[in-house]
C-alpha cells in the first residue's frame, strides 16, 4: 500500500512539473467577412476571409495579447474602387495590447483612437463554460472541448461609397433597436499549459485555449506555434492613456465616427 501511495505521489509530482506555466503563443485569426453580409454586390467587392496574426505572452497569473503588424498586407477594409469600408468596434484587441491580471481579476486594453490614447478597464469574470468529455490533439497537446452560448445585441450603421465603379447608390441604414442573436462559442483548451488565458477576451478555463470557434466559423482562432519562453519584461500593465470603461470607449468611437466619417463605413456594436 505504501509503495502504491508513493508511486502515485511521484506520478502526480512529475505531471505538475511537466505542465507549462509560462510561454509565448502565436495565433492565426480568421474572420469570415461574407457571413455577415447579405448583399451579393458587397460580397463581390471584398475577400471572403480576413486573416491576421496575434501573439500571447503569459505567466501563470498575467498575460499580454497583441496583434502582429503586417505592414505589407493589403487592408481588406479599405476600398479604393468605391467599395464599402467595415469598421469593427467590438471588444477585440486589434487596437493595442490587451493585459490581463488573473490574480486581481483585472483587464486593461490600450488603444488609440482619434489621435488620443485610452486605457479600457474591464473586470475579469468567471465565464459559464460547459465542459465536455470530447478531446483532440492540437500541436501535440491533448485539448478538451468547452462550449458556451451568449446573447449578442447587434446594432449597425451601414454606408457604402458611391462612384463610377459602383452601381450601389449611397445609402445609410440604421437599426433603432438592436437585433439579439444567440452565439455559440467552442473552445479547445489544454491543462498541460497552466494559464486561464486565451485569444482576445476569451479564457477563464482550467488551461490555455489553443483553438476557438466563435459563431460557427464567423471568427476562428488557431494556435500556430507554442514557445516555452517569454520576455517577462513585456508582462507589464499598460500605463499610457485616459482611463475609460468599455462602454465609454464604444460611445466615444461611435460618436466620432458618426460625426466625422467622410464617405462610408459600417459599424457594428456588440
Amino acid at each position: 500500500m505504501k509503495k502504491w501511495i508513493t508511486a502515485s505521489m511521484l506520478l502526480s509530482c512529475s505531471t505538475l512539473l511537466a505542465q507549462q506555466k509560462e510561454g509565448t503563443i502565436l495565433y492565426e485569426k480568421k474572420v469570415n467577412l461574407h457571413k455577415t453580409i447579405q448583399n451579393e454586390q458587397m460580397k463581390a467587392m471584398m475577400p471572403e476571409f480576413r486573416t491576421s496574426r496575434h501573439q500571447l505572452l503569459f505567466s501563470d497569473s498575467v498575460s499580454i495579447y497583441r496583434m502582429i503588424p503586417e505592414t505589407d498586407a493589403p487592408d481588406p477594409f479599405s476600398s479604393g474602387s468605391g467599395g464599402p469600408v467595415f469598421i469593427n468596434v467590438g471588444g477585440g484587441a486589434d487596437g493595442g495590447d490587451l493585459y490581463k491580471n488573473f490574480a486581481q481579476s483585472k483587464g486593461v486594453q490600450s488603444s488609440e483612437f482619434g489621435g488620443k490614447a485610452y486605457l479600457i478597464i474591464d473586470t475579469l469574470k468567471a465565464e459559464p463554460w460547459k465542459m465536455t468529455d470530447e478531446t483532440k490533439k492540437i500541436m501535440g497537446f491533448t485539448c478538451y472541448k468547452a462550449t458556451r452560448k451568449i446573447k449578442q445585441a447587434q446594432r449597425s450603421v451601414i454606408r457604402t461609397f458611391g462612384g463610377p465603379a459602383n452601381n450601389i447608390s449611397d445609402t445609410a441604414k440604421s437599426q433603432s433597436a438592436p437585433e439579439v442573436k444567440e452565439i455559440e462559442i467552442i473552445a479547445w483548451f489544454t491543462n498541460d499549459i497552466i494559464t486561464p488565458a486565451g485569444p482576445e477576451n476569451f479564457g477563464q478555463l482550467p488551461g490555455l485555449i489553443l483553438e476557438l470557434d466563435f459563431d460557427n466559423g464567423s471568427t476562428v482562432f488557431t494556435a500556430t506555434e507554442v514557445k516555452k519562453t517569454v520576455n517577462k519584461k513585456e508582462l507589464k500593465e499598460p500605463q499610457k492613456g485616459k482611463t475609460v470603461s468599455r462602454q465609454e470607449f464604444q460611445k466615444i468611437m461611435f460618436d466620432l465616427m458618426s460625426s466625422q466619417a467622410p464617405g462610408g463605413f459600417r459599424m457594428s456594436r456588440n
